[in-house]
């Protein structure tokens, strides 16, 4: 409040000379971010095949458009410019071919066999995890194994369209060439089998995989590792008769191959003790590598596509492990909010409970004020109903608009107005409290209402000496709309169910500025109220904790407050709210290795605060995120219910503290849309401070327009002025 020029955007020049403002960067970055994250959640997405991916398998089709000899031929299959032809692998060669990897347990136990035997092999990899483990295929390459291409995210390519089969086979080679610098000229169709296997679907397939330079590769001996029959009849089924050659098919992914790699330990000896040589499909055709290395901006292309791989699963796998971490937190908090909250209640509802002898002493209620014209009448009215002695003083800090020539024009006793230059509401508190005549100050804001028994519930915790300071129960008074009602539902379940909570625990970190009370000796112990932080009355708890003081919760002085009715007002509270907080934080943060009092706010209160007014709010849209990936992607139903378990978790801890706070529930019906577009709109502002306090910028307090409608329930009528607006006064 130390300064309140409201300041705008960016703005532009249009063409015709009129101004054109730009989206303001509290904005921009927070939807770039979100864009980001989306953008590497889709990422991930496709690469682990669950966007776009195709798991149709096409059935038995006629043979009668394959030629003879491609039925009848061997398993290399050859339509490249035109030709339709087959090779076979000479006898006593052996081409060990492994789908589906590289995968990152079972593929370097692969090579090492491969390794220890100095055989080689082909891997027909797909490009979904050699973006992820592109290490691997590197390894295969400098080992001197030939790599294949399997296609991207493994479809039966019968199924799909030209554009498709060229896309998966584009990606598959920017993906190796990421991975290691080369492109290859082998193809494997997915879910492929004996030459004999071709059918009417797939041939076309193949005839057109050949005009785009692609050797066609299939089988011609199936270990039949995929059905883990046991390592003996893999190596059964591995091995030729009558010492012909063969390409044998067997797998490094796709499931726990244990027996594939034992099975090739032994296999591989067994095989060369009886002449026959294992090598790459080209070596064992006397043909030029398969292989031809990558340069110039192919090559930065796929690096920088595996980079993002690895970015989108890292960034991916810390959001979820940040969400799944933050969840925990969030509903274990839960559990003690209700659990303290209970115990709250319980004890400051017994019969016998006491603070201490009653405080019937007069008090001084201090209302800084700065252009409330709207709602000031309302507000001294209200406290001249008060059922505890009261000295009301006005500081008027410097408004422009009457507010000090209202409150002198109702002539109403114990009522003074002490006028100031403009200085903020920190320095307006300071000049009340210097002219106080009693030993308890209560604060209000000038757009606030009490209830005729909150002055007298608000000190009597003072009769407990060790108290310094009490906060009252703020209730949000325009309720009657959509954004009122949401704000209600927070200060209910927010603000005082923790309050109750922190009260136990003896770590409150706020003493609302619309209803609270402070030991005047305790106030000029601390030095008063500062203007260091945008957040005062935070700032001022949090000062009274680390002198020792103990800061309780009396939930029966209820103030009733007018709440932001437009987005931009609320925008503008919960800025300054969120920044004055961290400024708070930051300042008191050597309560974190100090001793005593002090030490122990700092160790429990601040850690809390943080937690969950600071960081937990900033994940808040990941939750949403996740939610509509896992709607739209899958596993649908049990992200859905998963949601709704959280929402009720929320829900049953709203209702609870509606019934604390003696509310009705009806309101808790806006509560799933709160939770969807309330939270949003407080994660960008919540961004948007700590951009401001990353970059050392100044917020500057905002002043929001009042209208002057809350007053108490079954308060006084105060008389009213003409309003040039219709709208009812809200109970």
């Amino acid at each position: 409040m130390a300064s309140r020029t409201r300041h705008h955007g960016p703005a532009t020049t249009a063409r015709d000379g009129s101004p054109r403002r730009r989206l303001p960067m509290r904005l921009l970055l927070p939807m770039l971010l979100l864009v980001a994250l989306v953008a590497m959640l889709m990422l991930r997405g496709y690469v682990h095949s669950e966007i776009l991916a195709d798991h149709r398998i096409q059935p038995e089709a006629a043979t009668g458009k394959v030629p003879e000899k491609i039925l009848d031929g061997g398993p290399v299959i050859d339509t490249r410019s035109g030709r339709t032809t087959s090779l076979k692998v000479p006898d006593h060669r052996l081409v060990l071919t492994f789908d589906d990897g590289p995968d990152p347990t079972w593929t370097p136990e692969v090579l090492d066999v491969l390794k220890e035997h100095h055989a080689h092999a082909v891997f027909f990899v797909t490009g979904t995890m050699t973006s992820r483990y592109p290490e691997l295929v590197k390894r295969m390459v400098d080992e001197g194994h030939e790599v294949g291409v399997h296609t991207f995210n493994h479809p039966d390519l019968s199924y799909q369209s030209k554009s498709r089969i060229d896309w998966e086979l584009s990606q598959n080679q920017l993906a190796l060439a990421g991975a290691a610098g080369i492109r290859s000229s082998l193809f494997r169709p997915p879910y492929s089998s004996f030459a004999d296997a071709m059918d009417d679907k797939s041939w076309p397939v193949t005839e057109y995989i050949g005009t785009k330079g692609y050797l066609t590769v299939v089988n011609n001996t199936d270990s039949e590792d995929w059905q883990k029959p046991g390592v003996e009849e893999i190596i059964s089924n591995a091995t030729p008769r009558d010492g012909k050659g063969a390409i044998v098919l067997m797998h490094d992914s796709g499931g726990d191959r244990h027996q594939t790699v034992e099975a090739l330990d032994r296999f591989l000896p067994e095989m060369q003790e009886k002449g026959y040589r294992f090598d790459n499909l080209t070596e064992a055709l006397d043909a030029p590598s398969a292989l031809t290395p990558v340069a110039g901006v192919d090559l930065w292309k796929g690096k920088a596509w595996v980079f993002l791989v690895r970015a989108s699963d890292d960034i991916t796998g810390v959001m979820a492990v940040a969400l799944a971490v933050i969840g925990a937190t969030v509903i274990g908090r839960f559990a003690l909010m209700l659990l303290l909250s209970g115990a709250h209640a319980c004890r400051v509802r017994r019969k016998d409970f006491s603070w201490g002898p009653p405080v019937t002493e007069p008090v001084s209620v201090l209302v800084p004020s700065y252009n409330e014209a709207k709602c000031i009448e309302n507000t001294v009215r209200s406290l001249m109903a008060s059922e505890h002695p009261i000295e009301v003083i006005v500081v008027d800090d410097g408004s422009s608009d009457g507010t000090a020539r209202i409150v002198e024009a109702m002539g109403l006793p114990n009522v003074r107005v002490v006028r100031q230059l403009n200085a903020g509401k920190p320095a307006a508190l300071n000049r009340g409290l210097a002219n106080a005549g009693h030993d308890i100050v209560v604060m209000m804001d000038g757009d606030t209402v009490f209830e005729p028994a909150t002055v007298r519930e608000l000190v009597q915790p003072f009769g407990d000496p060790k108290v310094g300071a009490v906060a009252g129960n703020a209730k949000v008074g325009n309720r009657n709309s959509m954004i009122g009602a949401w704000q209600h539902i927070e200060y209910v379940m927010g603000f005082n169910l923790d309050r109750r909570m922190y009260d136990i625990l003896r770590c409150m970190p706020t003493i609302p500025g619309a209803v609270g009370a402070f030991r005047r000796s305790a106030l000029e112990r601390v030095g008063g109220m500062s203007d260091d932080t945008l957040a005062e009355d935070t700032d001022i708890t949090m000062a009274m904790h680390r002198d020792g003081w103990r800061v309780v919760y009396a939930e029966n002085a209820r103030a009733w407050t007018e709440a932001p009715e437009t987005v931009q007002q609320l925008w503008s509270q919960r800025y300054r709210w969120s920044y004055g907080t961290m400024q708070a934080i930051w300042k008191h943060r050597r309560a974190l290795v100090e001793k005593g009092p002090s030490g122990r706010f700092g160790r429990v209160g601040l850690p809390l605060v943080a937690m969950f007014m600071v960081v937990a709010p900033l994940l808040a849209p990941l939750i949403d995120i996740f939610l509509i990936y896992g709607v739209v992607f899958g596993p649908t139903q049990k992200t859905i219910v998963a949601w709704l378990g959280v929402l009720a978790v929320q829900a049953v801890c709203a209702a609870y503290a509606f019934r604390l706070d003696r509310e009705r529930m009806t309101h808790l019906i806006s509560l799933p849309l709160q939770q969807i577009l309330y939270r949003q709109l407080m994660y960008v502002v919540l961004l948007q401070s700590w951009i401001t306090a990353l970059t050392g910028g100044r917020l500057r307090w905002q002043k929001l327009r009042r209208t002057g409608v809350v007053e108490a329930p079954g308060g006084p009528v105060p008389s009213q002025r003409t309003r040039s607006s219709d709208r009812r006064p809200v109970a």
